[in-house]
Formats: C-alpha cells, sequence, structure tokens
C-alpha cells in the first residue's frame, strides 16, 4: 500500500488544474535521483516551457540547486517558481500568463 503524503497528494491537484487550463500541454514529472535539485516538474506547452518545484509548505525545505533551476528557467524567458498550496492560485496564474504570451 502506498501512503501519498502531503506533497505528492498536492502535486497530483496541481497537474490535474495544469491539465484542465492546458490540455495541450505535456507535463513530466521529473526523476529526483537522475539530476539533483531539478524542479519535480517540467511543463511544454506551444514553445516554451516551464519547471515547477512542489513544496508541501512555504516552510518546506530547498534542495541543492532547486533556486538555481528555477531562476535559469526564468531568466530563459521561460516561467519558473516553487508552489505550495497556499500560493498554488498565484502561481496558476503566473503559468497562464506565461504561456498565454506563447499561443
Amino acid at each position: 500500500v502506498r501512503i501519498m503524503t502531503v506533497e505528492s497528494r498536492f502535486q497530483a491537484s496541481l497537474i490535474e488544474d495544469i491539465e484542465d487550463l492546458f490540455p495541450e500541454a505535456k507535463i513530466l514529472k521529473n526523476n529526483a535521483g537522475y539530476l539533483q535539485g531539478f524542479p519535480d516538474l517540467t511543463i511544454l506547452c506551444f514553445d516554451t516551457f516551464a519547471l515547477l518545484e512542489v513544496k508541501a509548505s512555504e516552510d518546506s525545505e530547498c534542495q541543492p540547486n532547486q533556486e538555481y533551476y528555477i531562476d535559469w528557467a526564468n531568466s530563459s524567458g521561460a516561467f519558473g517558481a516553487f508552489v505550495w498550496p497556499s500560493i498554488k492560485e498565484e502561481v496558476l496564474d503566473g503559468l497562464q500568463q506565461a504561456f498565454e504570451s506563447h499561443r
């Protein structure tokens, strides 16, 4: 029996919300063991991408390199953000603005 953590439940609902907003998007769940600190989700949509690092709360610890990759996405003309439940709508709004500008 697999027990879902608060973070994994939140991530699953976030993915559903993104799929509802952007049915054409491809959402990839990244392997934490492959590239240290690479964000949890890569979202490919239109001619751009987004990287989202999912956290259970604002107080959740960051792993090495996570801030680097979020900053890298934003400086590359894409969208990068940390997201936790209390700021989900704000991040989804930012994601929508980023993707709409590439439609």
